[in-house]
Order: structure tokens, then C-alpha cells, then sequence
């Protein structure tokens, strides 16, 4: 019993220390305006031509850097910002708010307008195989090797090799398409 209670009471403080900051700014790049855009939109136009060039898009190296905290938001986020970066006003629950869809056709409307492929999808599926482990995995790994160098590189390696194997697929399927 005081075992359970005492990892409940630990998993608990860690969603305290790592989700509610993440909360905090993924509402603040949707809803804070530089110029007449949001931050969120800024940084979707920036990392746009290396998401497109992996088979991706801005909107989901987007969701990926502000969910670090916690993967399970990956996709709410993308949808929040494909609604946000895409003008989209019939969708979702207004500026900068997560939501779910309401059926697969609502979120399939809502991806299609964010200009989602099927290779977008295919890479989306294999980044989330492979990409960086969530904040409270990389704080573990940092608390059980107290080695930054151990911690950046458990961090960034399966990052690298997720990105990788995203470039690959998208030439081939570049290389495919274009016979």
C-alpha cells in the first residue's frame, strides 16, 4: 500500500512539473501575435521546409517540440494548430484550443485542410516509433545516469534516427511518384 501510494503520489508530481508548464506553452505559442501572427505560426512557417522535406510539415515538428512533456498530446495538438495555421473556422473549439474531433471524417477534413498526404501519415506513424523520448523519461534517464552527455544523446539519437528514416521514405516515395 505505501508503495503504491508513494509511486502515485511521485507519477502525480511529475504530471505537476512537466504537463502544466507544457499546458502554459502550448497556449502561449497559439495565442500570443508577433505581427499580426501567432507564435505558433511563426514557428510552423519556419519549421515547414524541414518537416516537408522528411515527409512531414511545420504543424507536426511543432506538436512534437511543445508535447515533449507528454507524447499523448501529440495529435491534439496538430489538430489545434492545422486549425489555427490553416484558418479553419468550423473546426475545433477556436483559436489555440485543443480538441478532439468529433469522427474520423471531422479529423480527416481537418488533415486534409492542413494538406496532409498519405505520406504524411505513413512518416507521422514511424516519427512517433521512433522520436524523443517524453520529459519525464529524459528526466529518469538524466536521475538514473546523472550524466548529461548519457541523458542528450538517449534524447537526441532515436530523434536523429526517426528524422532518418523519414527522409528515407520520403525520397522513395518522391523517387516512386515521380517514376
Amino acid at each position: 500500500y505505501t508503495s503504491l501510494i508513494d509511486r502515485t503520489i511521485f507519477v502525480l508530481w511529475r504530471a505537476v512539473m512537466f504537463a502544466l508548464p507544457a499546458g502554459a506553452v502550448i497556449w502561449l505559442v497559439a495565442n500570443v501575435h508577433i505581427n499580426g501572427w501567432s507564435v505558433a505560426e511563426w514557428a510552423v512557417d519556419f519549421l515547414d521546409p524541414v518537416g516537408v522535406l522528411i515527409g512531414l510539415n511545420g504543424v507536426i515538428l511543432l506538436a512534437y517540440v511543445v508535447a515533449i512533456p507528454a507524447n499523448e498530446i501529440v495529435i491534439p495538438t496538430v489538430l489545434m494548430l492545422t486549425v489555427l495555421t490553416a484558418g479553419l473556422t468550423d473546426a475545433g473549439r477556436g483559436r489555440g484550443v485543443m480538441f478532439e474531433a468529433e469522427s474520423a471524417s471531422a479529423t480527416s477534413a481537418v488533415l486534409q485542410a492542413g494538406g496532409w498526404t498519405v505520406l504524411t501519415g505513413v512518416n507521422l506513424m514511424l516519427f512517433s516509433l521512433l522520436h524523443n523520448p517524453c520529459s519525464t523519461t529524459i528526466y529518469t534517464i538524466w536521475k538514473e545516469t546523472r550524466s548529461v552527455k548519457w541523458t542528450i544523446l538517449a534524447t537526441l539519437m532515436p530523434l536523429a534516427m526517426g528524422a532518418a528514416v523519414c527522409f528515407v521514405v520520403a525520397q522513395t516515395w518522391q523517387l516512386i511518384r515521380d517514376g
